[in-house]
Order: structure tokens, then sequence, then C-alpha cells
């Protein structure tokens, strides 16, 4: 009864959010991908259960005994020199009490601050950083549920913000028939103070809440691991509005509903011929679409990655592709203090 009352709990609360906190919004480097791995996998992955502890970011029900004294680091080169990167340790208490702590974070670089007759009067940086404090507890041999506390901190130049966010998971697993699913409840939380103030007041700004459900399924005789992710349940429409200087007014692209469908799917499959070794490949579909040069051949949408065990470590590299000659790439390493029998 404990167990089923603090699943309903969880839920009830996450339930409250669903539509005040519905779409896009502040603190957005929330849902950049944590590791090379995910990276791999499209930027977002909730339901692969595997002995990689930075899948916790993603949900927190994916902690499990093997996160015991696990570390995990991940950077990446991103768009324009932007650094970003994440850090997390894992833990147990007692047999059944799974935590971690990580950090997140996102470095935009500095930049040059002009006078508005441009004489330059220095330089400012801009930075955002949440922190990750996870808790997963196991209810039956199958199902682990999960929760995340982040506190969030923004800062550019003289303009400063921080928040508050909340994530709420659930993870099934059936290893006899090799399929693991997941459900998460993310960013659930709200700005406590905001960047600046207007008239009315402190001005706030909605956390981008996104609800997404995965499935991951391992083929029976054969070293392939299917994945899909549904994300943004919490709305239909994906589309963004635009100016049209014609008329001065926000217009938006029709979009037909199977690519509508499609742009809530990210599809992945992994060669994993042991448990020391790992190639990934994905197709994102909203980014293909959203980032796409007319009239030029690209493979946006498209990610790649691989990993591998060296010694006592576990070492990944992603590749990202968001426009032609556009490229991330994301590095990891992670490894066990018990492999170090510390």
């Amino acid at each position: 009864m404990f167990h089923k009352g603090v699943t309903a709990f969880l839920f009830s609360i996450c339930s409250l959010f669903v539509f005040s906190q519905a779409g896009n919004g502040v603190y957005s480097f929330l849902d950049l991908p944590v590791s090379s791995r995910v990276a791999a996998l499209g930027g977002t992955n909730v339901s692969l259960r595997d002995n990689d502890l930075s899948f916790a970011f993603r949900n927190p029900a994916l902690l499990t005994a093997e996160s015991d004294k696990q570390i995990s680091l991940s950077m990446a080169n991103y768009l324009a020199d932007i650094q970003f990167g994440s850090a997390m340790y894992g833990f147990k208490v007692k047999t059944k009490n799974y935590f971690a702590v990580g950090v997140q974070y996102i470095n935009y670089g500095k930049f040059i601050e002009t006078s508005d007759i441009n004489t330059e009067l220095g330089d400012f940086s801009a930075k955002d950083m949440a922190l990750n404090i996870v808790y997963a507890r196991p209810l039956t041999d199958k199902i682990t549920v999960g929760g995340t506390l982040k506190p969030i901190y923004s800062v550019f130049e003289r303009y400063s913000s921080y928040g508050v966010a909340m994530d709420a998971g659930v993870s099934f697993i059936d290893p006899k028939r090799y399929f693991s699913a997941g459900l998460v409840l993310r960013n659930l939380g709200t700005q406590l103070k905001g960047y600046y103030r207007n008239e009315d007041g402190q001005h706030f700004e909605r956390l981008p809440f996104d609800i997404q459900l995965g499935l991951t399924k391992k083929l029976n005789h054969a070293p392939f691991r299917l994945s899909l992710t549904l994300h943004n349940l919490q709305q239909w429409s994906l589309n963004y509005y635009t100016n049209d200087n014609s008329s001065g007014q926000n217009v938006s692209d029709e979009i037909k509903f199977v690519d509508m469908a499609f742009r809530h799917a990210i599809f992945g499959v992994e060669f994993v011929p042991s448990k020391n070794f790992y190639l990934a490949a994905s197709y994102n579909h909203r980014r293909h679409n959203e980032l796409k040069m007319p009239g030029f051949k690209s493979s946006t949408g498209f990610s790649f990655g691989g990993g591998i065990k060296l010694y006592k470590f576990q070492v990944g590299f992603g590749m990202s592709n968001f426009q032609t000659g556009n490229s991330a790439y994301q590095f990891s390493i992670a490894t066990s203090l018990n492999e170090f029998k510390l």
C-alpha cells in the first residue's frame, strides 16, 4: 500500500502542471543531450535500462543497483564554439534506495559589450546551470519509480534568473523478453526570479515541460536494440509562428497530420554485440524538418555514436547533425569506483 500511495502521490502532483506548464519556455538548455550515448540516440531516451548512469538525467527511474559508485562525465563542442556538459555520481543507501547527484551546464562564451555608437565597453559572459538530485526506488522486480529535484541558475550579462524544476518517472523492464519502457514528466516547475521586471512586477516565463514515453526492444537472436521515444505528448502542435512582414501578423506553416505525428517521435537503433561495445544511430524527424535547408542535401536530424570499454573506463563519442556542415560532437567517460575496490 505504501508503494502504491507514493506512486499515486507523485503522478497526482505532476498532473496539476500538465496544462499550466505545457509548451517550451525558459531554461531550454535542460533539453540538451547529457551524454554522447544520449546524443547518438537522438537527444533523449527514457526507456533504455542499461548500466549507464547518464540516462538518469532523462528518467530518474533508470537508476539501478549498478549505478552505485558510478561516475559519469560528458563534454560537448556545440554550435558556434558553445560548450556544454554534465557530471553525475550515483550511490545507494541500504538495498533499494538509489541516489545520484549531478550537474548540467552550458557556457555560451564571452561577448564584446559595446555602446550604441559601437564603442567597446568590455566583455561579458552567459551561462546556465542546473543541479540534479535524483532518487529512485524499485516497487517490484520490474517496476521502478523515481524523481529529480533541479535547482536552476542562469546569468546573461547583468541579467540573472533562478528557478526550480522536478522530473517524475517510472521504468518497466522485462528481461526475459528483452523489453523495457519508460514514462517521465520533465521540467515541472517555475522561475523563482525572472531576468527582469516590468510595470507589472517580476516577469516570469514557463519552463520547457515535456511528457515523454519510450519503448526499447532487443531482438531475441540478433545483437540489435531498437528504441522509440515519443516526446511533447502534452501538446499536439509543435509548429512555430513567424512574423509575416507583409501583413504584420504571426503566421505558421500548415503541417499535415502524419508529418506532425512523426515530429513527436525519435527512432534509435544500437548494435550491441557485447556489454563492452556499442554503435548507435538515430533519426529525429522534428529536428530534420525544422533545421533542413531547402536546396541542400544533408543528414540533419540523424545522429551517430559509439562506445567501448577501455580498461576500467567506458568511453563514448556522439555526433549530431544540425545543418549542412554544422555538427555537434560529444565525448563521455564513465567508470565505477567498485572497479577500483573503493
